[in-house]
């Protein structure tokens, strides 16, 4: 029997000693669930059939911010024009010119400079000037092939100097990120650190005995000094920290740089990089904050093959890969576009209107989920999903998403309980938000579509939050 509970709010501690006159037993187990989240926290869900049918809602239309439950709406529209994304996907490319080495990037998400690298490898285009000539002046990081936005609006400030807000850019190695290992030495002396050249490293981390860890790492933006402070234990392990790329052409270009020496071309000149940028908004030839006109495309000396769009959503979903997913935007806007976040917006846009989403239930400034301005109701995502879930195309995006206590970022949760293995969904986690969207197997068989929303928990809590939903989650699954 199927039946259709409706709450247009909850308290943030309902009363769950027993279920008040009126409330089924469903909804009274929900609010059990939610009432042992953290105090005032703001909770969004939906549950829906596969046919749309409502079965479930909490605040089904109030918005929320989603983090990375915006890589939903990403990927979802750019598997609905695959083929044709694919068609026009370009990998990196080199080219000699006057002596310059310049190195073209489009859009290419996966471009690698790793030791034993197999596919997508920086060092087959070094191979590739190398066999040309022993000599060359400048080596430039090409990235106009999208307009230099590296950043969403509402990216936090903090958030820039980790590997979660890297640089976006046409031109994208190993991720933009780059890493430093800290090594604990002997109790009072500063630990050992190895890092890249391409950062300098301000080291003043105290070694003190015991297993603990607790580096703070510092980089304003813009800068290429990083100050690393606190403690390691003298019993710890090496710890591995993470750090982003402001100008990731000038890396991808300064790394070429030492890939064709080490190949013995000597490189006479300057690293630098050049970007595209938006148009000045008073110029009259063009619409407000539109991209400078792109070069045609040279030809080149080599150039890497375009992997396959869908394996990088795989990536997107599955790690929930931020820079994959933004750049995944901008490839939107860039099938019939200038390679814009405001062009990929309104590629996003016209799908949703066509997935049957309302205006305004859902707003976005990225295509990651990194930024704070984003918006999403309950109703939007599960009508999106449904939507999804008819297409041609639905059932290889859901494999996209991970799985209850198996892979991805669902791993560690569900495990033991009704829904390992049985719930498919994007995760999300930013500062007082988590989300949880996706398809369920119920009980019985059945699955149903759902979305997880919660805001505005106290800092700290975020964990306790996402568990309260998870329970919530598994009590529907169990009763339906």
């Amino acid at each position: 029997m199927r039946f259709v509970l409706v709450l247009l709010a909850l308290a943030a501690h309902p009363a769950a000693a027993a279920p008040e006159a009126g409330v089924p037993p469903l909804m009274h187990a929900v609010e059990q669930a939610l009432a042992e989240g953290p105090a005032n926290t703001r909770y969004g869900l939906f549950v829906a059939t596969l046919e749309g049918d409502p079965i479930l809602a909490i605040a089904p239309d109030q918005r929320f911010i989603p983090a990375s439950n915006t890589k939903m709406f990403t990927t979802a529209t750019a598997y609905a024009d695959l083929p044709a994304l694919d068609h026009a996907a370009k990998g990196t490319g080199v080219r000699l010119d006057q002596g310059d080495v310049i190195l073209y990037g489009r859009g290419d998400a996966r471009l690698s400079s790793a030791e034993g690298c197999a596919t997508d490898c920086l060092q087959t285009l070094a191979d590739a000037v190398a066999a040309r000539t022993r000599h060359v002046r400048n080596v430039v990081g090409d990235d106009s092939w999208f307009p230099d936005e590296r950043w969403g609006p509402g990216m936090s400030w903090n958030n820039i100097q980790s590997r979660y807000g890297t640089g976006i850019s046409a031109l994208t190695l190993d991720d933009n990120e780059m890493t430093a290992v800290v090594a604990p030495g002997a109790n009072g002396v500063s630990p050992k650190v190895a890092a890249s050249a391409y950062y300098a490293i301000d080291n003043r981390i105290r070694t003190i005995p015991g297993k603990g860890e607790a580096i703070v790492a510092d980089r304003a933006p813009g800068s290429r000094l990083i100050r690393l402070t606190g403690t390691i234990g003298t019993d710890a392990p090496p710890a591995t920290l993470h750090f982003s790329i402001d100008d990731p052409a000038h890396y991808a270009a300064w790394r070429l740089r030492d890939l064709l020496r080490a190949r013995g071309v000597t490189v006479k000149g300057d690293v630098t990089a050049r970007h595209r940028p938006l148009a000045p908004a008073d110029d009259p030839t063009t619409r407000k904050g539109a991209p400078a006109a792109q070069p045609p495309a040279p030809d080149m000396l080599a150039e890497l093959p375009a992997l396959p769009l869908a394996d990088d959503m795989r990536i997107i979903n599955k790690q929930s890969q931020n820079l994959h997913a933004d750049l995944m935007l901008r490839r939107l806007s860039h099938a019939g576009g200038s390679g814009s976040i405001a062009d990929g917006q309104a590629t996003l846009r016209r799908l949703m209107t066509q997935a049957g989403l309302v205006e305004g239930s859902y707003s976005f400034a990225d295509g990651s989920g990194m930024s704070s301005y984003n918006r999403i109701t309950p109703r939007a995502a599960v009508t999106l999903l449904t939507w999804i879930a008819r297409q041609p195309w639905g059932t290889a995006w859901r494999e996209t998403l991970p799985i209850a206590g198996q892979d991805g970022t669902l791993r560690g949760r569900f495990k033991g309980t009704a829904l390992e293995g049985r719930l498919f969904a994007k995760t999300g986690s930013l500062n007082a938000a988590r989300a949880l969207s996706g398809y369920l197997v119920a009980k019985s068989g059945r699955t149903l579509v759902f979305s997880a929303l919660a805001n505005d928990m106290p800092d700290g809590t975020d964990a306790r939050a996402s568990a309260a939903v998870d329970r919530a989650l598994v009590a529907i699954a169990e009763a339906l």
